[in-house]
């Protein structure tokens, strides 16, 4: 191949190719006559490469190729650019759609954990199954303050938040299976009640609430919302409605992997309350208080901000471009 000669006989093809390419806006004419050139221009590239190798007209014709592809492809967002939508639009709404399933996953956990515990306080045989009585009394009377004191604090935040992290996020990648979920609130119940039998047994409830509800509310309401997502994208392949099964599925996984990733930073904040805050010798109001206030902080965000979100549109969701498109519009 002459190269020289080869590159002069397309040298008007490839120049207009670069000028559609840089241009912001295309007619349709304009767009089909960029894709005929692209395509014609692969086609030279691929002639170029494999009789001369890397060539500077090669490379040039390479870079007005990548240019002009991504007229017609796209390119995606910049991270950064994304965070704002997400924290802003995306995430809430998607917390927003699980508020009822978070309240009936919330009711049924308490209810549970009250029968376990109403079960083994009035039963001394259900109670001596827990362990000896010495065993009990120092569950009771020191260990259970001392585990939240016992290793320091930010290792003991970063041991917390990892640990309930990975839960939330198995909760929401395990849910479609269906039993996963129900499982963990069954535990959870369990655990709570024996802990609450065993303190209240030892005239200890009141050390009970007072070491569990500083970072417990925050931390079992998000437990409780991975819960709701996991139990949901379950609900989008058995109900799908009017979408198909895949597509139901696809899009209620994807919104509610969103709310798998906003609960690492909740849990963070428990995390550090638990770390920071729970096993300090501060007035019952402030601890209590700290947790409270971190609550009603999320519960604004998840129904305020996340009702707000909703009604203009958001579902959490991944953008359309983004999602692959499954409409055909008629030019």
């Amino acid at each position: 191949m002459d190269l020289d000669a080869y590159s002069a006989a397309h040298r008007a093809e490839w120049e207009r190719l670069a000028e559609l390419g840089a241009r912001r806006h295309l007619s349709g004419a304009e767009a089909d006559e960029l894709i005929s050139l692209y395509q014609s221009g692969a086609t030279e590239l691929s002639a170029i490469k494999s009789t001369a190798g890397s060539t500077i007209a090669g490379d040039r014709l390479s870079v007005r190729l990548s240019r002009a592809r991504l007229r017609f492809t796209g390119a995606s967002a910049n991270v950064l650019s994304q965070v704002p939508r997400f924290f802003g639009a995306q995430l809430p709404a998607a917390l927003y759609r699980l508020r009822w399933l978070t309240l009936a996953v919330a009711v049924v956990t308490v209810v549970v954990a009250g029968f376990y515990a109403l079960w083994a306080l009035n039963d001394p045989q259900v109670l001596a199954n827990f362990g000896s009585d010495a065993d009990l009394t120092q569950l009771a009377n020191e260990d259970f303050v001392n585990y939240y004191s016992e290793n320091p604090a930010a290792s003991f935040t970063g041991l917390v938040w990892t640990n309930n992290a990975f839960i939330a996020a198995q909760c929401i990648a395990f849910g479609i299976i269906g039993v996963y979920v129900p499982y963990i609130i069954l535990v959870n119940a369990q655990n709570l009640g024996v802990s609450a039998a065993v303190m209240f047994a030892y005239d200890q409830g009141d050390v009970f609430f007072l070491y569990i509800l500083p970072h417990g509310l925050l931390e079992l309401t998000a437990i409780f919302v991975a819960a709701a997502g996991g139990l949901r994208i379950f609900w989008s392949w058995i109900a799908p409605g009017v979408r198909t099964r895949g597509q139901a599925l696809a899009e209620d996984a994807r919104a509610l992997f969103t709310v798998a990733i906003g609960l690492v930073f909740v849990l963070f904040v428990s995390g550090i309350i638990e770390g920071f805050v729970t096993p300090q010798p501060w007035p019952w109001p402030v601890k209590i208080g700290i947790g409270v206030v971190a609550l009603l902080a999320f519960l604004a965000y998840m129904i305020v901000v996340g009702g707000r979100a909703t009604r203009a549109g958001e579902t959490g969701d991944l953008a359309e471009f983004d999602a692959g498109s499954t409409r055909i519009f008629a030019a």
